[in-house]
């Protein structure tokens, strides 16, 4: 499948100015391909985002020791490029971005030790029309049901205001703050709902 990934990114990557290529780093995996990824990105034109590893649904062989940290990715960087300088407040973007010494921009999406849960506007809907407020909830709104249901445009959009006003998720922060974290999600949840994989979500 990797030609088939680098093909599509190839394609994609004149058509859309500002693509991004977001790669999750995990210690023994690929973490020794950082700076690769920061040199496959920019001879596409493309910015490279560094996600450090979640317990999210879907990771169901997740531990502490795997995670590659924010510090720890900057300072593989800056063996390779120089300290890196970052570009201001993200506001409720899910990357902080920074600038290598050769102008490369890359981004770093820090939610397993640096919790953006206050700042973050984002939402995603399934395929099947579930929208789920937060990567870590296991409960979504089923819009699709209330579509097929005749609601109209004002009653959809009364469902959407009032479940995002009444919006309290913290996964990434309440996570952080178990004394014993291990994967979230047995496998076993999973087969019986698959809207519990992060990959059913968008990511």
């Amino acid at each position: 499948e990797w030609d088939r990934v680098v093909a599509g990114i190839e394609v994609a990557a004149p058509l859309f100015p500002g693509l991004k290529i977001d790669t999750v780093v995990i210690r023994g995996v690929n973490d020794d391909e950082i700076v690769a990824m920061v040199e496959f990105a920019k001879a596409r034109g493309a910015e490279v985002r560094f996600i450090e590893y979640m317990d999210v649904g879907g990771a169901t062989r997740w531990n502490w020791a795997q995670v590659v940290t924010r510090a720890e990715i900057l300072a593989t960087l800056a063996r390779h490029y120089g300290s890196a300088e970052p570009m201001g407040e993200r506001g409720s973007a899910p990357a902080d971005r920074f600038r290598l010494r050769d102008g490369t921009v890359i981004g770093i999406i820090a939610s397993t030790t640096e919790p953006f849960c206050r700042d973050c506007d984002r939402s995603r809907v399934t395929a099947d029309g579930m929208w789920y407020l937060c990567l870590y909830a296991s409960r979504g709104t089923d819009l699709r049901a209330a579509l097929r249901g005749g609601a109209s445009r004002e009653e959809l959009a009364a469902l959407v205001g009032s479940t995002w006003r009444a919006r309290d998720d913290r996964g990434a922060e309440t996570r952080l703050a178990m004394r014993d974290r291990s994967s979230m999600i047995p496998l076993s949840s999973l087969k019986r709902d698959p809207h519990l994989e992060m990959h059913t979500r968008g990511g």
